[in-house]
């Protein structure tokens, strides 16, 4: 996986804990077209602290012209933004 740490859009959901799960996001592609990515499957999650700084990354799954794609997801916690990490 190549390493990316590129902002994005993102559509999530929240439990009672205030954990957040990723449901899709947009992305704008190399031509300067926004692509949307829906989240199929969320393979792996776990918190990391970098620089004192809490993220949640997402290990995901999903379906990206017509190729089945795995790639993750850092959520940092202090400043409530996204980003496609690696894919």
């Amino acid at each position: 996986m190549k390493v990316l740490m590129k902002p994005i859009e993102l559509i999530a959901w929240f439990t009672k804990d205030g954990a957040p799960n990723p449901l899709k996001y947009k992305i704008q592609g190399e031509n300067g077209e926004n692509i949307t990515v829906n989240i199929e499957k969320i393979i792996l999650r776990q918190e990391e602290k970098l620089a004192g700084n809490r993220m949640f990354i997402y290990r995901c799954q999903s379906t990206i012209n017509c190729v089945e794609r795995i790639f993750e997801l850092k959520y940092e916690l202090n400043t409530c933004k996204w980003f496609l990490y690696k894919m």
